[in-house]
């Protein structure tokens, strides 16, 4: 093996370096992201602070060079082999390797969209309509709870209501508020 790289010239030597220490680096990448390690330890180049509002979209990150050298190395030797020139073996590389920093770029940005933090926000029960599920005591007496689609979800959440009336099971109702605990304060919909 060290027989065969000596003899080769300088400029796929520069390739056949550049495509072997990404690689390794890109497999050692996936391993610890698999076996659920980050390989950011190794370099914390895209660490996020948090609270940040910053731009969401980053291009340079150490997962996006280690793309970039990878397909870097290896469309320059797929060059080399094909006998283009230096110039072309270079700007084709670079392009490469720049539209894998793109890819990559953007992947990881529409990933990190998919994100969710699960967290229930009640103000987004405000104004929605649903149905008691166990009975609600008139003038706040008797907690009782409701089904109201939030964030997606149908739940079932604790209400109180207002109304002279008790708002018995089945009752179709719309959230006028909610308290600082999370209970809805709920009233009958009028048809």
């Amino acid at each position: 093996m060290l027989d065969w790289f000596s003899t080769l010239e300088w400029f796929p030597k520069i390739y056949w370096a550049i495509a072997i220490i990404a690689s390794l680096n890109f497999i050692v990448s996936i391993v610890m992201s698999l076996i659920g390690g980050d390989a950011d330890e190794l370099s914390d180049v895209d660490a996020e602070i948090d609270g940040d509002t910053g731009i969401g979209f980053q291009f340079i990150t150490y997962k996006n060079l280690v793309g970039f050298f990878t397909i870097f190395g290896w469309s320059g030797i797929a060059c080399i082999d094909e006998g283009f020139s230096k110039p072309t073996t270079i700007i084709i590389s670079l392009i490469c390797g720049l539209i894998m920093m793109a890819i990559m770029a953007a992947m990881f940005y529409y990933m990190r969209k998919l994100s969710d933090s699960g967290t229930l926000d009640y103000k987004n029960a405000l104004d929605q309509i649903g149905e008691v599920y166990l009975t609600v005591g008139a003038n706040r007496s008797k907690i009782g709870k409701a089904h109201v689609r939030i964030q997606g979800a149908l739940r079932e959440l604790e209400a109180l209501t207002d109304s002279e009336t008790d708002l018995k099971t089945g009752t179709v109702i719309k959230v006028t508020s909610v308290t600082p605990n999370g209970i809805l304060i709920i009233e009958k919909l009028n048809n």
